[in-house]
């Protein structure tokens, strides 16, 4: 089977590495035993099959051009544009709304009317009459996929509590079936699931600061290539305040 595939007019490379974005929704922040949502992926998955993971991504082409009722916070801009393309956080804050929409149905947005034609993957999202929101969404994570993996990601994981989402938290009935057995899973148990690894590490630091609201006050990236692995931390710049 070729590694490349058409989506609209556009041939896209499989084997290349591509941006993704992925949503860590906790639940009971403050409570005694707080929740992550999560789904396991299809036993024939090309990408880390039989895993709970949590809902995410690669980023779309259209990601880039969907508007947002709210951007993310000047910090977390900052962060995502360390070591990466300037204007990169908007298209990640669309694909992760877009992502926890189709994987889970859950509404990442703000009440409000899309103006013009809505694109056909936004129709679900739009007729709920909500727009996508990035407020409350907290860049936490960076992770590149190792070489040699069947698929390559750039990964950002973002932080979003559970009370910005909109609706009934446990109706999943508009999800579509990438994930099964979704669910909102303590963290004291998360570990018994099966995880990959990078997702046992996001998860130990998320656990960490599970009560601290601020953004962190670096991001970790877990950068790997041919030659190592490596952990660095992204701490971006303060923005103008005309900026």
């Amino acid at each position: 089977m070729s590694d490349t595939y058409l989506s609209g007019e556009t041939t896209i490379d499989k084997t290349a590495i591509r941006n993704a974005a992925t949503v860590i929704a906790m639940r009971g922040r403050m409570a005694e035993d707080p929740q992550v949502l999560m789904g396991q992926r299809g036993a024939k998955a090309a990408f880390m099959p039989n895993k709970f993971v949590f809902p995410g991504g690669a980023v779309d082409l259209a990601d880039a051009e969907i508007p947002l009722a709210a951007p993310l916070s000047p910090l977390c801009q900052e962060r995502l544009h360390d070591k990466a393309p300037a204007g990169v956080h908007h298209a990640l804050s669309v694909a992760a709304v877009r992502e926890l929409w189709e994987e889970t149905g859950l509404i990442l947005g703000e009440p409000g009317a899309w103006h013009g034609e809505v694109p056909e993957d936004w129709q679900g999202f739009a007729a709920t009459g909500h727009v996508p929101s990035a407020r409350g969404m907290q860049f936490v994570f960076r992770a590149l996929t190792p070489p040699g993996r069947p698929r390559r990601f750039d990964a950002r994981f973002f932080l979003i509590d559970a009370d910005q989402i909109t609706g009934d938290l446990d109706d999943f009935s508009r999800a579509a079936d990438e994930l099964s057995h979704l669910q909102w899973i303590p963290l004291s148990q998360v570990r018994s699931f099966d995880l990959p690894f990078i997702t046992e590490v996001v998860l130990a630091e998320v656990t960490a600061r599970v009560r601290d609201a601020e953004p962190p006050q670096s991001v970790p990236y877990f950068h790997n290539n041919d030659e190592a692995s490596l952990f660095l931390r992204l701490k971006g710049y303060p923005m103008p305040a005309n900026g």
